[in-house]
């Protein structure tokens, strides 16, 4: 399972600020990349898809602050993070 995840070491020490909205999202990205890949093996764990669904409300309400609150910095963390498409601003 270790073997698909990759962790950027460098990307540990810039982030040291952990109940920034930046780093939540982020690490609440990875959490869904995690799920996602096991309900690909497992795709009856109802428990599981419920998870999934409440972290991504949890995501999308951080991004929709973070967009009212600092649109640049709300650029820069999807683009990072890839995970809209194309925007058009």
């Amino acid at each position: 399972m270790s073997e698909n995840l990759s962790i950027d070491p460098s990307a540990l020490f810039v982030k040291t600020i952990t109940g920034s909205v930046e780093f939540q999202i982020d690490c609440l990205t990875k959490r869904v990349l995690i799920l996602t890949r096991h309900l690909k093996k497992h795709s009856k764990d109802y428990s599981s898809q419920r998870g999934l669904w409440k972290i991504l409300g949890k995501r999308k309400r951080l991004l929709q602050f973070l967009y009212n609150s600092n649109i640049n910095s709300y650029k820069n963390l999807i683009t990072q993070l890839g995970i809209r498409g194309p925007i058009k601003f």
